[in-house]
């Protein structure tokens, strides 16, 4: 059946899934209600998502789209289009903080209305099952910048990037926590960051890039689980060994650091796991480091493996949200586009488990991209989407019934 009418725009029931009140509340905490005169925040979030669900090429895009939709824009809450130059002043001036506790205000609002949306294993993920504890993936990702930014972004000589980092729960495949800074800021800095609100007897997955044994050795006392791999240059003596019947398994051992620095940091004795597991179809060597004792060794090497879900995560972010490009040059309005990102992210991650999506995320997003300004029913719009790709009627082996065919 096709998709029923509505008296809203898809663009509208996309936006209320944001509480009314929330905008004007924090547009007070953060003082950008003063700064507003003629554009008001609201109209400044919902030019902001519109530019993200429809990949808007510049400023002068997204206004006279929605210059164009004064009628349609106006049942959004009364939300008015802005001009180009308010725009790019309203992301230039106004606290980009007030994107960031928007994004969490409505994360947690639509999680404690549906306490199922933050449980829920995600589809598409291979997670190791026989895990009933809450795994946390950690990682970063740059976003290339303009020359512009070199002011506050400069990450080499001639280029300026920002660095996303995240710490993401496997499960659900949602973010816990996220720190948005310039490239030149170190992974193992910004983990103490990342992990300072796990809990005991959670688990941490991290690349190498972020070991620092002082850190490790916090988690440890705090009953969290770590699981990264080694350094090329690691020192160690063996205390114990283990013995393994997996032939995958090479070297499963307790070793305790030798280095001056690295002992201090880390002063009891952790394990180390060497295996030949399969990467890009060729098998490779790694050593993997853990706090666990008890867990067999293929189990660590699954849960690094699933660490490669966070970056499906931000391919998945990137290449689908805007990210690409910025029309803003400045850090705040920089800081404003990846937490509208984000928001929009969340929002289309929680019509697609309303709506039981089975498709995939970019799928989804192309979906409620076309149809933005048609007055139809969202979920039934999906619903029609996703039933497009049915299953082929299967062939009878024997014909019901024999028609013989006279001259």
């Amino acid at each position: 059946m096709k998709p029923t009418k509505h008296k809203f725009t898809i663009l509208k029931q996309v936006m209320d899934t944001i509480p009314s009140y929330l905008v004007s509340k924090l547009a007070k905490k953060h003082g950008v209600d003063k700064r507003s005169r003629s554009n008001s925040p609201w109209s400044h979030v919902v030019s902001m998502i519109f530019a993200q669900l429809s990949h808007a090429l510049s400023l002068n895009d997204i206004c006279d789209t929605l210059k164009n939709n004064v009628s349609a824009l106006l049942t959004i809450r009364r939300a008015a289009p802005i001009s180009r130059n308010g725009l790019s002043h309203a992301n230039k001036v106004r606290d980009w903080r007030m994107a960031e506790e928007l994004f969490w205000e409505t994360f947690s609002y639509l999680k404690h209305l549906f306490p199922g949306f933050g449980n829920t294993r995600a589809p598409r993920f291979r997670i190791p099952k026989r895990f009933k504890r809450l795994i946390n993936l950690v990682d970063s990702t740059t976003i290339q910048l303009f020359a512009n930014c070199m002011s506050w972004a400069k990450h080499r000589r001639r280029k300026a990037a920002a660095k996303c980092h995240m710490c993401l729960d496997a499960l659900s495949f949602l973010p816990r926590f996220i720190v948005v800074k310039s490239a030149k800021s170190s992974d193992a800095v910004v983990a103490h960051t990342l992990c300072a609100n796990l809990l005991s007897g959670e688990i941490v997955v991290f690349d190498k890039a972020y070991v620092d044994f002082k850190h490790l050795y916090v988690l440890m006392e705090r009953g969290v689980f770590w699981i990264t791999r080694a350094k090329t240059n690691m020192s160690y003596r063996v205390v114990k060994r283990f013995k393994s019947t997996n032939k995958v398994i090479i070297k499963d051992a307790l070793i305790k650091l030798k280095g001056p620095k690295s002992s201090k940091d880390y002063p009891v004795p952790f394990r180390l796991i060497i295996a030949d597991v399969e990467r890009d179809g060729k098998i490779v060597r790694m050593e993997f480091i853990t706090n666990n004792f008890d867990w067999a060794p293929s189990s660590i090497c699954d849960l690094y493996k699933a660490r490669w879900q966070i970056e499906l995560f931000f391919k998945q972010l990137k290449q689908t949200l805007k990210l690409a490009d910025f029309p803003g040059y400045n850090e705040n309005a920089v800081q404003w586009q990846i937490w509208t990102a984000l928001l929009a992210y969340i929002v289309l991650r929680f019509i697609a488990y309303m709506s039981k999506w089975k498709g995939s995320f970019a799928r989804l997003f192309t979906c409620i991209r076309g149809v933005m300004w048609k007055r139809i029913n969202l979920y039934s719009l999906l619903e029609y989407c996703c039933g497009t790709a049915k299953k082929h009627p299967r062939l009878c082996a024997q014909p019901q019934q024999l028609y013989l065919v006279f001259v």
